[in-house]
């Protein structure tokens, strides 16, 4: 096995990238937040390989249209373009090539080479796109055209938050083997934690494995569990046929371990699951997985309770916005975020109202916070006029709810996969203030809250789904009972 390792760190906007190679054909992650151009507008043709953008503006990522922040009155709404180039040979040509993005606001067209490689509709979830059909060795032109324009289709329809448009989050290039462990295909869960009161546990991981050749075979997933001090507690392996073309779904539970160190505010322990995919004796994919051992209980007349013992935790809201830079925010100024929060006795964030980024859920990790990772569905008071900020909650028109329900799910089904192995998220949050929407669709904002809460439990069965902001409508349209947390914001009104 051939190992490389190569790390970088920009001193201006403190974000460090790096690239490192599993083995000769394996997986390799490139961070791409660095020399790309950026013009705001639209500009037909700049898809193009051949399209002149030497007058554009040279920027790093995270970006926002509306920088600098302070700058401006009301932010642009529109349309922006980036491009970059990226440099690929012909061991690259071998593996299957994706871009990975951690959150672009909030309607992404991306292209290769001149080609439409894939879209995407929400600003608060990350996605990959497959650049395989595009590529070629030597230069490669990406390119990628955002929007922040209101649609009545896509989530959040209204609210008082200043959505600037942008790519904001990172962006990686993944190269990875034929069959690879997916996108955020691993599930760590402790199935036997609580029953054993916290002396021990199982890991049962779940590894979703895609087989993208046309040939299947046999490969063994072999699992090993890290404890903080990268010592192995635990392994198991299994081997399965993969075939062409499909995804193979792996399913494996250790022993039990004991005397686990527990995940907890006042001591954040922390563990790893390692997967590697193996064809034979040959490593072909590897991937790490941070969880912690921890169980919650919510109970009705006692309150919560976090590894078997009573505890009333103290939050806040936290949006992801910096003064200067709007939400265009690093790694490392989501962590002094956390930090802040936990300096001044805080130790519980609700990610307001949108998924946050996963260096976000990390950062709550590792510095013992308790996370509310909430949905973009909300509505704001106002007038419910679409195309204003202030727009119903929920669709007024019958063309748009079909396709509404549709993307709010799927931006459900993105945050939990993406977040659902950090131990600091100890609830889904389906939306906030959902009630602020024109009176007639009540109907449907409840039915699309138990269609999500459905959806949690399913992809999700360990954790508790919320209603934020539940605080309204009173009577028989309330819909603080449709979960099983409610969340009341504080306006006065029960």
């Amino acid at each position: 096995m051939k190992k490389a390792i190569w790390i970088g760190w920009c001193w201006l906007c403190g974000v460090v990238w790096g690239v490192q190679a599993m083995n000769t054909d394996g997986r390799e992650v490139v961070n791409l937040n660095r020399e790309w151009t950026y013009q705001r507008g639209d500009h037909p043709g700049a898809e193009r390989t051949d399209y002149d953008d030497s007058a554009w503006e040279h920027i790093g990522l995270p970006h926002s249209f509306s920088i600098p922040y302070f700058m401006w009155k009301d932010f642009y709404t529109g349309y922006g373009w980036y491009r970059r180039t990226v440099v690929l040979d012909k061991r690259d040509l071998r593996r299957e090539i994706f871009l990975e993005f951690d959150g672009v606001f909030q309607v992404a067209e991306v292209y290769m080479n001149g080609r439409l490689a894939g879209t995407h509709e929400g600003g608060y979830t990350g996605f990959n796109v497959r650049l395989t059909p595009y590529v070629k060795e030597g230069k490669n032109n990406i390119a990628v055209r955002v929007n922040n324009l209101w649609r009545g289709d896509v989530a959040p329809r209204g609210g008082e938050h200043v959505f600037s448009g942008g790519i904001y989050r990172n962006v990686r290039l993944v190269k990875k083997p034929s069959v690879h462990i997916d996108w955020y295909g691993t599930f760590v869960t402790t199935p036997t934690l609580a029953a054993h009161k916290g002396r021990s546990s199982s890991v049962r991981v779940q590894t979703d494995v895609r087989n993208m050749a046309d040939e299947g075979g046999p490969y063994e997933l072999r699992v090993q569990v890290l404890d903080e001090n990268r010592r192995v507690v635990a392994e198991r392996k299994a081997l399965r046929r993969v075939e062409a073309q499909s995804l193979a779904h792996f399913d494996l539970t250790t022993d039990e371990i004991e005397g686990v160190a527990l995940w907890h505010p006042s001591h954040p322990h922390l563990y790893s699951v390692v997967c590697s995919l193996y064809k034979g004796r040959k490593l072909v994919d590897s991937e790490e997985v941070t969880f912690g051992f921890r169980w919650f209980e919510w109970t009705a007349d006692k309150g919560f309770f976090l590894n078997g013992k009573h505890f009333f935790f103290r939050g806040a809201n936290v949006h992801q916005d910096h003064a200067g830079w709007g939400d265009a925010v690093t790694e490392e100024a989501m962590r002094r975020d956390v930090r802040m929060m936990k300096e001044v006795g805080f130790d519980m964030i609700r990610g307001s109202h949108y998924p946050h980024a996963p260096a976000f859920s990390d950062a709550c990790d590792r510095e013992g916070m308790l996370f509310w990772s909430e949905v973009s569905f909300w509505g704001t008071a106002g007038p419910k006029v679409d195309g204003g900020w202030t727009a119903s909650a929920y669709p007024v028109k019958e063309q748009d709810i079909e396709g509404f329900e549709r993307n709010v799910l799927r931006q459900l089904e993105e945050m939990i996969r993406i977040h659902r192995n950090h131990p600091s998220v100890f609830v889904w949050s389906m939306c906030n203030e959902p009630f602020f929407t024109d009176g007639k669709t009540i109907p449907g904002v409840k039915s699309l809250l138990k269609k999500m809460v459905d959806t949690a439990h399913r992809l999700d069965p360990p954790r508790k789904a919320a209603v934020g902001g539940a605080q309204r409508p009173l009577g028989k349209d309330r819909i603080d009972g449709i979960g099983d947390v409610a969340g009341y914001n504080g306006d006065g009104v029960r």
